[in-house]
């Protein structure tokens, strides 16, 4: 099988050992199984490590889309003298509740699905996908914008998990860490009877030689006492619990007993959170000054007016405290509605630059631009402009927000691996950065956010920390109020109690 056709079938045979090592945990809770399904079980190693353990005793199902790895898989089970049934079967034609349903209970369903997503699979050429739908429910911008692009993994373990409702069952299931928590987070948002859940985590790079975070996701159907918890743990042990994630009041949490602690900073977002511009022609759109002009990713050097050119920070930089822009950045727009063709007028130059590397633009293929102007922007506002901003990487762990001002009498803009809001001052920005980067911020975010994300730090999970109770827990209200008296609100015509009385901040 060639690289790209085992990247289109998401083909990571498990092995053995580590086959084993899946069984001998599912079992360590429970031994009573009647029945044991591997749904994409390829050659066959979940089957055979369960059949070593269990015996002939119980039913074995396998079932897998590449027809040769059928016979293989069979002659594997054999060889542990089972039987099992294994079909030549397309996971997504497959009716898994009806299934399910003529199965004695206690079923293990076991296996490790495929670790491709539906965007990429399209790029490969592959055709084996669900059938189209917002199974995942997002709307809008969130859905043009690569929210809607998910694991095929995730959309079986979901459709998995759906036929087994209201049957006694263990779902063992290895796939990313990332994937493991989106199909909790749908199974408890509607309601899934799951019972005890943990995540184990497991070294992809040495069992499949991928870079990724993964692990075991273990889970029970079929109970009437669902929680919406999930422990994680180091190893493919109980032993070394890491922390406990789940849903608190509808949403997802990375650590619930942290989150609990510092609830009270869950609350109002007075300044809203914006993500930085995005453009997706950086090789066109990202300069660095040079004598006679700019120069941009083309290499090439250009004698753009300065008048749509502005410093340019990015994730790297925030994360690395670089706070004096190495390059800028081309605005070609002050709203999203702005025409461009204003800057034939104003800028000649900077305007005939634009249409020399039209195809640039042409060639961008996020739907956020369909019928847009040709070199139209987005995350470009008046915000985009304000003097100063409190800002963060998306991209990077270290969570430090930095205080952003102005080079050269003009604004420091930010990319779209970054988020921000803007400040009218640097006394603004250095008092909400100080304070988003004090210790119980950044415990309260952390709870929030999780880090084997590839954006790891959200704009939701931003939104979430109120910056007036923040300033009143660290002894700085009245500073706060301040400059927050005037904060736009996102929740309508509410009005801002800042100057109430407060209680004292009582700490136990």
């Amino acid at each position: 099988m060639s690289k790209q056709t085992k990247a289109i079938f998401g083909d990571f045979q498990t092995p053995i050992e580590l086959a084993r090592d899946v069984v001998e945990l599912a079992l360590a809770r429970s031994t009573d199984f009647s029945t044991v399904v591997e749904p994409t079980c390829g050659v066959g190693n979940f089957l055979l490590a369960a059949s070593e353990r269990l015996g002939p005793s119980i039913s074995y199902f396998g079932f897998e889309l590449n027809p040769s790895y059928v016979e293989t898989c069979l002659a594997a089970v054999g060889s542990a003298g089972v039987e099992a049934q294994v079909k030549h079967q397309d996971f997504y034609e497959m009716d898994w509740k009806t299934f399910f349903a003529r199965l004695s209970a206690k079923i293990l369903v076991i296996g490790n699905p495929p670790w491709v997503t539906n965007a990429a699979l399209g790029v490969l050429g592959g055709d084996n996908l669900p059938a189209k739908s917002n199974f995942q429910g997002h709307n809008g911008f969130a859905a043009k914008t690569g929210k809607a692009n998910f694991d095929i993994s995730e959309w079986m373990l979901i459709r998995l998990l759906e036929g087994l409702r209201g049957r006694p069952a263990m779902l063992a299931m290895l796939c990313k860490t990332a994937t493991a928590r989106k199909v909790l987070r749908h199974a408890w948002r509607n309601e899934f009877d799951l019972g005890q859940s943990s995540l184990h985590v497991i070294d992809a790079a040495r069992h499949f030689g991928v870079s990724v975070d993964a692990c075991l996701l273990l889970t029970h159907t079929g109970c009437s006492d669902s929680g919406q918890q999930a422990t994680v743990y180091a190893d493919l042990s109980f032993a070394q619990p890491l922390q406990t994630m789940g849903m608190v009041s509808g949403e997802m949490v990375s650590d619930v007993a942290t989150y609990l602690e510092l609830r009270d900073l869950d609350g109002i977002e007075y300044r809203r959170w914006r993500s930085g511009v995005k453009h997706d022609a950086a090789r066109v759109m990202e300069l660095e000054p040079v004598a006679g002009g700019y120069r941009n990713g083309l290499g090439e050097t250009w004698p753009l007016e300065p008048d749509f050119v502005y410093p340019l920070l990015k994730s790297s930089d925030l994360a690395n405290s670089r706070l004096a822009p190495r390059r800028h950045v081309l605005l070609t727009q002050s709203r999203v509605s702005d025409d461009t063709a204003a800057i034939a007028l104003l800028a000649p130059e900077t305007w005939a630059y634009l249409h020399r590397h039209g195809d640039a633009f042409d060639a961008r293929g996020s739907s956020i631009y369909a019928n847009r102007d040709r070199f139209a922007m987005f995350g470009v506002g008046p915000y985009t402009f304000a003097p100063w901003k409190v800002a963060v990487s998306a991209l990077y762990q270290g969570l430090r927000f930095q205080a952003i001002g102005s080079l050269d009498d003009k604004p420091v803009v930010l990319d779209d691996t970054c988020y921000f809001f803007p400040c009218q001052s640097r006394d603004e920005a250095e008092l909400f950065a100080g304070l988003l980067n004090a210790e119980v911020a950044q415990r309260f975010l952390r709870s929030l956010i999780f880090f084997d994300s590839k954006r790891a730090i959200t704009i939701d999970a931003l939104r979430r920390i109120d910056l007036l109770k923040l300033a009143e827990r660290l002894g700085q209200r009245q500073q706060a109020a301040a400059y927050l008296v005037d904060a736009p609100f996102e929740q309508g015509a509410q009005q801002l109690l800042l100057f109430k009385a407060a209680e004292p901040y009582e700490t136990d």
